[in-house]
């Protein structure tokens, strides 16, 4: 019995101790990380619905029936493997070449969005009305996120928590500076915001201008990466047809130079797309 009221003071005396220590703060999950930024690739190819849990699941899945798929047919379950990881990259690469097409497209549209904005501003509309018409008035690719807009300050009446949830809906680079630009506008008041408006808008026609002809003058770059890589893999699948390749490639050293193959067709496919592909912008004002 003794034994035990020892452990119960020595705990209490713990607690005690260690209630003359503040709590440290937990840190807090850095913005802009994977996670982010597949979730804003998903908003920008028009599946917001889509976690980055249910992509990655979606392309484990594709994958392991590729695989499954591909050893039944050459009856090598290496070469099956390759082909299932190559299908496993499909998810990624299909939402990732819609997010860039539909980035292209808003890229010409968002001009039309500020000009909008200033000339509601400039007849007096106030900043709420002012986004909330571009649902109407706007260009028809962008109307449906500011339409919202207008439902959400309706219902709520808080300007704020509305241009966050257009920021979400948007995940654009350029809206997140448009949206930056109104509120501080809201918040500090100011006569130029139609001046300054104005202004963003030559500066993106501008910008959409040139990198539009940088991308077309680069495009064969692209073009040649995909085909180089795409190359290698469809000549296996041709030589995985006959049964001597498939008994060499079952060896450990066919398992090598599968291996190797794969890392360097991922290394060339890196360099190359990072030579020849501009940079996109990144969301600092998430």
């Amino acid at each position: 019995m003794e034994a035990w009221w020892g452990v119960v003071l020595g705990i209490g005396a713990f607690l005690v101790w260690w209630s003359f220590w503040p709590e440290q703060p937990r840190a807090r999950r850095r913005p802009g990380g994977w996670s982010d930024r597949t979730r804003d690739r998903l908003v920008r190819a028009g599946a917001p619905g889509v976690t980055p849990a249910a992509l990655v699941m979606t392309s484990v899945g594709l994958g392991v029936v590729a695989w499954i798929v591909a050893a039944g047919l050459t009856g090598s379950a290496l070469i099956g493997l390759c082909f299932g990881v190559i299908a496993a990259r499909g998810p990624f690469a299909v939402v990732a070449s819609r997010a860039r097409a539909r980035a292209a497209q808003t890229r010409d549209l968002w001009p039309e969005v500020v000009d909008s904005l200033a000339s509601g501003i400039r007849a007096g509309l106030s900043l709420p009305e002012a986004v909330s018409q571009v649902g109407d008035r706007g260009p028809d690719a962008l109307r449906e996120p500011f339409a919202r807009f207008a439902e959400d300050y309706r219902a709520s009446g808080r300007f704020q928590a509305s241009l966050d949830l257009l920021k979400e809906r948007l995940a654009d680079p350029t809206a997140d500076r448009i949206v930056e630009t109104l509120r501080i506008t809201r918040d500090v008041g100011g006569t130029d915001v139609g001046r300054v408006l104005r202004t963003l808008a030559e500066f993106l026609r501008d910008d959409a201008r040139l990198r539009g002809e940088l991308e077309g003058r680069q495009s064969w770059t692209v073009n040649a990466a995909r085909l180089a890589v795409a190359a290698p893999w469809v000549v296996l699948a041709l030589l995985a047809t006959q049964s001597s390749t498939l008994d060499a490639y079952d060896s450990a050293a066919g398992a090598f130079v599968l291996a190797a193959g794969g890392a360097s067709t991922i290394v060339a496919y890196r360099v190359m797309m990072r030579v020849g592909r501009l940079p996109q912008e990144s969301r600092v004002l998430r």
